[in-house]
């Protein structure tokens, strides 16, 4: 099995399928310095293996072997960077906060130097620790609200710009053959995590590090989201998950909330006969939201050549333009994390793609790096009872609350021991 770069957003996680050994398939690189070892996540876009490889055989400065990792790659490279045998430089979600605080990855900072406002700020900020960089963002993915234009001109429906809107629309666009909207098979507590919070105004993790989400509003929102699953207006059991088009493709949902890289495939079958938009304000105090996410090349405290492996990071995610935006377009399709790039690139300047980059710069959120594991499961297994057990938003958020707020006293004390 492959990982897709969509994993990192299901549910604001990062992917674990299964657990395999990697494989040492890369090929060195063109330079005659040291050897540096570099790992990525195994991708399951075609060409994007030979890509890697081409990219670092151009490094003049240093030997670079590219390695392909399948399997649970964040357990993998947790595991090799408490050790001398991991890699040199490596593709993360992340870093994570364990691995910043425990010295484990070199700051990056100095790398950005004169470029880091043209870095999205929504994808370089989950990467930021303390004031320093420690991962550069390699290419952005994001998640969004596909709706076909023809079933809900039918029924007299305009695009929902709100989420009671978007309540209305999947209830109306209901019938006998055709479902509303589609959130996954789950009825969205997995993919959508904390973006509904985001809609309301709110945030996971404030700036001063407390539980944003301890309003009344975040009960408000997420109770709207057990009205979709009760009014029945839920596509749930689809032959594939919220991350493949095929449900709206085949006319089982009048909207459906997926992934950019759905777009060429969702494009290529219906022409003009769709839209995208966020996920729809709720409240005053609301905003339109998308979830964006992007995996990051870091360098290991443990690599015997330090220097030289910061200077490929620089040379291959910074320098080199070119390669970051073939990386983001030829396998796949995705948004550059570079904004001068994203504005550039033909195939983002118009139509849809154009609308999600725009939603991406203008309404963009990323898990921020406070956001533990802990407190995911926390927050996604209340969310998941809310939505289809009814469960009173009220109780489950004041529990979540407790248990976010123990995490990250936890965390703030880890930053406290030398």
């Amino acid at each position: 099995m492959t990982i897709s770069r969509r994993n990192l957003l299901a549910g604001g996680a990062g992917a674990a399928i299964l657990s395999a050994c990697g494989s040492n398939t890369g090929r060195g690189g063109g330079g005659s310095g040291p050897q540096l070892s570099q790992w990525y996540h195994q991708y399951g876009e075609a060409g994007a293996e030979r890509a890697v490889q081409r990219y670092a055989a151009g490094f003049q400065k240093a030997r670079v072997r590219v390695q392909w990792r399948p399997g649970n790659y964040d357990q993998q490279t947790a595991a090799a960077l408490l050790t001398d045998s991991g890699p040199d430089v490596f593709e993360v979600n992340g870093p994570t906060l364990d691995q910043i605080q425990g010295g484990q990855v070199l700051d990056l900072t100095d790398l950005l130097e004169g470029v880091k406002d043209d870095f999205n700020p929504a994808v370089l900020a989950p990467k930021t620790y303390d004031g320093r960089v420690w991962g550069i963002p390699q290419v952005i993915d994001m998640q969004l609200l596909y709706y076909r234009k023809s079933l809900l001109a039918d029924a007299g429906v305009e695009p929902p710009t709100t989420l009671d809107a978007l309540v209305d629309a999947a209830r109306k666009l209901t019938d006998g053959k055709t479902k509303g909207l589609f959130l996954g098979n789950d009825g969205g507590a997995g993919v959508l995590g904390g973006t509904p919070l985001y809609a309301a105004g709110l945030q996971l993790v404030t700036d001063d590090g407390k539980a944003g989400f301890d309003d009344p509003a975040a009960a408000r929102t997420l109770g709207k989201l057990h009205r979709l699953y009760a009014d029945e207006s839920l596509l749930l059991g689809a032959p594939s998950d919220w991350s493949d088009p095929s449900a709206f493709l085949q006319g089982l949902t009048a909207m459906q909330w997926s992934g950019l890289w759905a777009l060429p495939q969702v494009q290529k079958e219906l022409g003009d006969d769709f839209g995208v938009l966020p996920f729809p304000a709720d409240g005053g105090h609301g905003r339109p939201t998308v979830p964006v996410g992007a995996y990051g090349a870091a360098v290991s405290a443990r690599s015997r050549h330090k220097e030289a492996a910061k200077e490929y990071v620089k040379w291959l995610w910074v320098e080199r333009t070119d390669h970051q935006q073939d990386f983001a377009l030829s396998y796949g399709f995705h948004i550059p994390a570079r904004i001068s790039l994203a504005a550039k690139a033909t195939r983002l300047r118009t139509g849809p793609a154009a609308d999600a980059v725009r939603f991406t710069t203008d309404h963009g959120y990323a898990q921020p790096l406070l956001w533990t594991p802990a407190s995911q499961t926390a927050y996604q297994d209340a969310l998941s009872r809310i939505i289809r057990n009814g469960a009173a938003p009220e109780n489950e958020l004041r529990s979540v609350v407790r248990k976010v707020t123990a995490e990250l006293d936890r965390v703030k004390n880890a930053e406290r021991t030398p």
